[in-house]
């Protein structure tokens, strides 16, 4: 009953929302002064802003800088499954850019997520990224999506793409990223990427546990299945589905930084009272893709907590795929560049970096490891410490394996 719990508050709340918008297009028509006006649509337009939605934000990515001139993006649609597409950035150019995959995590929110992240590596590459579905919004006639599931995408995304790709994991899907090339490399797939950049991913979540690695272990199976895991309404396309709600995931992630959130909200309300437009659109933005949640399958989200987090199945040696052993120790010839952020709360020193030792078969000069001591979880990929610290060590790596 949660799901349908959820759905019930949203829908009793709906008409406060819609008459605050409404009232706030009026503030202009009553007879006040203009600072009474602006603190009142203020205070108006945040009751209107009281939610969350379920449907993917527009990456807004027209025009990038290509050199020295501006050129336009058009996202297209390479390959598309059921539980998620593989879009490409294309832009009209001449010269020949490398190819990367940027793989999303599926852990509650939109791959738009990754705005920043996709923004930046456009200016040198032909960016490829996994978008990946809102659970709920799939079919049961679909079937299931698991851990092997995701594994068997990146490969059939890599095979799209073909071969001579790069590819960049980010958080979560570091684990199954690194379990793909590894899969290709014994299998000397044509498609195996040149290059594997992991980014701040739980490869070994025992190394340096963080509040998340600690939830994640303190719990049996039968717990996270009986108390998180519920079923889609029926209004929606993937009603009846069993899910991990992406509402869930939102509350424990603000939960862990409600005070930087609430200071958020507080300032955006003392913006919106004083007129600054601009400040109050770049805190609107960040939140706009924040509170926009996806679901999860339940299976996904229970074999991650099991398989990576509780048993840590690639750094024990015990991953497998479809039954067979996966042996990181496969991959000759991919170079592997980890990062990390000296502040990341969700995963912690060490636990991307392990990657290096499960990569035993690479040669040294297929090996580096970047920490950006000044950045928190979201700074690896997103924000100046990434476009001007943490992107360039990327761009060097992608280009020597060029």
């Amino acid at each position: 009953m949660l799901y349908q719990a959820y759905q019930l508050q949203d829908d009793l709340i709906a008409p406060a929302r819609m008459l605050a918008e409404l009232m706030g297009s009026a503030t202009g028509a009553m007879a006040l002064g203009d600072a009474a006006k602006r603190r009142i649509a203020a205070g108006l337009e945040m009751i209107a802003r009281f939610r969350l939605t379920h449907t993917r934000p527009d990456f807004g990515i027209g025009i990038v800088r290509v050199g020295n001139r501006e050129v336009p993006v058009a996202v297209e649609t390479v390959l598309a499954l059921p539980f998620g597409k593989l879009l490409r950035f294309a832009k009209d150019i001449d010269v020949r850019q490398p190819k990367v995959m940027v793989v999303a995590p599926l852990s509650g929110h939109f791959s738009t997520l990754l705005r920043g992240t996709v923004e930046t590596l456009l200016a040198d590459h032909e960016v490829y990224v996994t978008d990946w579905a809102n659970a709920r919004d799939v079919p049961l006639s679909d079937g299931s999506f698991g851990v092997d599931d995701y594994v068997d995408y990146l490969i059939r995304f890599l095979e799209a793409i073909g071969p001579g790709a790069h590819i960049l994991a980010v958080c979560q899907p570091c684990v199954q990223a690194l379990a793909a090339v590894a899969i290709m490399s014994e299998d000397r797939h044509p498609a195996t990427p040149r290059s594997m950049t992991l980014m701040a991913g739980p490869i070994d979540p025992r190394e340096s546990p963080t509040e998340v690695n600690e939830f994640a272990v303190s719990k049996s199976l039968a717990w996270f299945q009986s108390y998180v895991i519920s079923h889609v309404p029926f209004r929606h396309p993937g009603g009846g589905r069993r899910v991990y709600p992406g509402f869930l995931q939102l509350a424990a992630f603000m939960a862990m930084n409600s005070d930087r959130h609430v200071t958020a909200h507080r300032k955006l309300h003392e913006h919106l009272a004083a007129g600054e437009t601009a400040e109050a659109e770049k805190i609107k933005t960040f939140y706009d893709e924040y509170f926009a949640v996806l679901d999860l399958t339940e299976e996904f989200y229970l074999e991650t907590i099991d398989r990576v987090f509780q048993k840590a199945e690639l750094a024990t040696g015990a991953f497998t795929f479809r039954g067979s052993k996966v042996d990181p120790g496969a991959i000759r010839n991919t170079a592997l560049l980890t990062v990390e952020g000296g502040r990341d709360d969700i995963c912690a020193l060490g636990q991307t970096s392990a990657a290096h030792d499960l990569c035993r078969s690479l040669r040294p000069h297929l090996k580096r490891h970047h920490l950006q001591a000044n950045v928190g979880h979201y700074g690896v990929f997103n924000g100046k410490r990434w476009e001007r610290e943490i992107y360039p060590v990327v761009r060097n790596l992608i280009l020597a394996m060029e």
